[in-house]
């Protein structure tokens, strides 16, 4: 729709109080110090006042501007917009304000992209139209990323509702720093979520650009798996500086979980299958053989048994992939975890058994990362 190397911007013309244009801004250079708050808004009437105001609020001592990329709002998200872009400018924050007014948005992706190339600070902060940043948010995370300058830097956050999905948050804000790596491949996604990210440009640079493939991709999920490839680190800032809003209207909601499903799989095949000779699929149930099935048939050869506590599974004795074009089918064996061999890959979810799962990995002295990962 545009050239690679412009946005746009809305310009209120002159004598006509209500009517605007769009204009390109071509891409700027980066400016050594300052740090770039990327926004990305599509109908965020409903929040916007609160997002806007934290970033007024920040304790930040230096320079820091707002890029705001509007994707065809049709609610009053603009004027919203140009309301706090006074306040903003007159605390000495410059905003830059991107849009277009197409009849349907270009996606988290593209918005995403616009509003990094119409900025212009040497390090990114991601925030979501939706959500709130505490006031300490820049300045530590800052500081996180001149220390870690090819890492994603996260952090802690704080639910709203408070009540909702609460083992995820768990999971989020009580990561050990070494499973920031090892965990990447469960259905939780990346390992410090979108909202909280802060990096440097030069990184996202030589990672990015996000997917625009719009509604349904998972582009932070994509983008974050490139990070990986590419040897970038996983910091989190364990202080919790962001508000991160549960709502059924979220984007997140959007993305298929099969769709998931199939990048993790792919992910775990092209990242850890290769080094591994063999491998138990620690569970028996749904998932671990919706795991199995899902694998292409080189890794699937490589699956040596399912393990499982599940008495009547094992008794069973094994689990024969009826779908299979091979002959004779494939008849996998199913073993009490004690009998099994890692390394594996566990298909079970966390924090869901009263503490009985966690017990019995302990209890085999397993070095995540190592011996197991996780996947469900």
């Amino acid at each position: 729709m545009h050239g690679a190397g412009a946005c746009w911007r809305r310009v209120r013309k002159s004598g006509h109080r209500h009517r605007h244009e769009l204009r390109p801004v071509l891409r700027r250079p980066a400016r050594s110090g300052l740090q770039s708050i990327i926004l990305p808004v599509h109908n965020a009437e409903r929040w916007l006042h609160e997002c806007l105001r934290s970033v007024l609020q920040q304790d930040f001592a230096g320079p820091m501007e707002l890029s705001v990329f509007n994707d065809a709002s049709k609610d009053q998200s603009l004027r919203i917009l140009e309301e706090w872009k006074a306040k903003l400018e007159g605390s000495g924050i410059p905003v830059v304000i991107g849009g277009h007014e197409s009849p349907y948005p270009r996606g988290v992706g593209y918005s995403k992209n616009q509003a990094i190339a119409q900025s212009s600070g040497s390090y990114l902060c991601f925030l979501d139209a939706d959500d709130v940043m505490m006031p300490q948010r820049v300045r530590l995370q800052l500081d996180a990323a001149t220390r870690h300058p090819t890492s994603i830097i996260g952090c802690q956050v704080r639910r709203e509702p408070p009540d909702s999905t609460e083992r995820y948050t768990r999971w989020i804000n009580q990561l050990a720093p070494e499973q920031l790596l090892t965990q990447v491949f469960t259905s939780h996604g990346p390992t410090v979520v979108m909202p909280t990210w802060f990096c440097s440009r030069a990184w996202f640079s030589h990672v990015g650009p996000f997917d625009e493939g719009g509604q349904g991709v998972p582009e932070d999920l994509l983008l974050f798996y490139n990070h990986l490839r590419k040897g970038g680190g996983v910091v989190r800032v364990d202080r919790s500086l962001v508000l991160y809003r549960y709502h059924p209207d979220a984007a997140t909601h959007s993305v298929l979980e099969t769709t998931i499903w199939t990048h993790r799989v792919r992910f775990l095949e092209e990242r850890v299958l290769p080094h591994w000779a063999a491998f138990t699929i620690w569970n028996a149930g749904r998932q671990g053989r919706r795991l199995y099935r899902g694998l292409s048939a080189g890794a699937r050869r490589k699956v040596v048994a399912f393990c499982d506590v599940d008495e009547n599974k094992i008794r069973k004795g094994f689990y024969c992939y009826e779908d299979s074009e091979e002959a004779p089918k494939p008849r996998v064996p199913i073993l009490h975890f004690r009998a099994a061999r890692p390394p594996f890959v566990i298909c079970v979810k966390l924090d869901l058994t009263r503490g009985e799962f966690e017990a019995n990995l302990r209890s085999l002295n397993l070095q995540e990362g190592r011996d197991f990962l996780h996947f469900s």
